[in-house]
């Protein structure tokens, strides 16, 4: 983990900080060659040189981006009853991660930029 990353982890609260885990774990076991980085002052992987995804803890939830709608259209079905605005979809953190999803999207989201 890059000191950036570290450091966000552990300025989070713990329910937060879990969850942020499960997703990092999601995210490197369907893109291990995927470099950790840090921008917009958030937790991101690149693939290729190129930014593949981010994922940040809020109040009430962890968010995924960028979510584009061809990807919320290819998996509607999964995402039902998901918070999602334009880019991201919003995993709460009353509820387990949905770490099936979480690969699934990202997934979609190599695809996408392997175009």
């Amino acid at each position: 983990m890059i000191p950036q990353v570290r450091a966000y982890f552990a300025a989070t609260p713990p329910t937060a900080r879990a969850a942020l885990k499960k997703i990092r774990a999601a995210i490197r076991s369907v893109a291990p060659r995927a470099e950790e980085a840090f921008s917009y002052r958030i937790p991101a992987f690149k693939l290729r040189g190129r930014p593949l995804v981010w994922y940040a803890a809020f109040k009430n939830h962890c968010s995924l981006f960028p979510m584009t709608g061809a990807i919320r259209r290819k998996l509607a079905t999964s995402l039902k009853g998901y918070e999602m605005s334009r880019g991201t979809v919003r995993l709460p953190l009353a509820k387990p991660i949905p770490v099936g999803l979480v690969k699934k999207l990202v997934k979609a989201r190599m695809a996408e930029t392997d175009q």
